[in-house]
């Protein structure tokens, strides 16, 4: 698709049709980046994007379990009551 740059300001724009935004999962923010001669624009995922389906795939292989045992701490010992 061939489009114009357009004058915004002292800045330049690009105008995107709404399906073409739709159908690379863009929203309101996004990230641009400068790749070799190209303009590249991302959608911005969640700072913990993805983690529930990690942690829900470790939990179906039965790996979701701690790597050492717990080390008991003072407070553990004398103030926590359980």
């Amino acid at each position: 698709m061939k489009t114009r740059l357009v004058r915004i300001g002292n800045s330049r724009g690009v105008r995107l049709p709404k399906p073409l935004i739709e159908e690379a999962g863009l929203s309101e923010e996004v990230e641009v980046r400068a790749r070799r001669g190209s303009i590249v624009i991302l959608p911005v995922n969640g700072v913990r994007s993805g983690w529930a389906e990690a942690a829900q795939r470790l939990h179906d292989r039965n790996a979701d379990r701690l790597l050492d045992r717990p080390t008991p701490t003072r407070f553990d010992q004398k103030e926590w009551t359980w």
